[in-house]
């Protein structure tokens, strides 16, 4: 793990919150210069702590107002069955997340469809037909409560 210090959690804080900030802003709300500031964000992307920078969007503005999210079965752990299994869910694009879990289930997805009847058809026609499954228990979600992609720095800092 790469050594941080304050300065860092302020960039790192500043660019969660905003991934499109000029070098040059960054540099002075973090209290640098623009070439020092520039090279500690060069630093924590050379170090993997900065993964990527992406643009979030709103699923319900983009015409996917349904949220899923499917627990999964599978048949066996084999590694033939795990990898087939794997390679579906990378396959489609309406599976927005999906983890391996410990516990009653071996996966979870996330979901987004642009109707019941969209996640109907990929539940019976993708997910329910791979061999692999064994169940898929569905959750929708009601209400989005909190939503954040930010990890929480201060708990990074001993």
């Amino acid at each position: 793990m790469i050594k941080l210090d304050k300065t860092d959690l302020s960039i790192l804080a500043a660019l969660q919150q905003d991934a499109r900030i000029s070098n040059n802003k960054l540099a002075g709300d973090v209290g640098l210069s623009p070439t020092p500031c520039w090279r500690r964000v060069k630093r924590l992307e050379k170090s993997g702590l900065i993964a990527r920078y992406v643009t979030l969007l709103d699923a319900e503005a983009a015409g996917l107002p349904v949220t899923a999210y499917v627990h999964v079965s599978l048949d066996d752990h084999h590694p033939n069955t795990v990898a087939a299994f794997d390679r579906m869910v990378q396959a489609r694009a309406e599976v927005l997340e999906c983890y391996a879990m410990s516990g009653e289930y071996d996966y979870l997805l996330k979901v987004a469809a642009r109707s019941m009847a969209d996640y109907e058809r990929f539940m019976s026609h993708h997910l329910l037909r791979d061999a692999e499954v064994q169940t898929a228990n569905t959750s929708f979600v009601l209400k989005r409560i909190k939503y954040t992609t930010a990890i929480p720095l201060q708990e990074v800092v001993d």
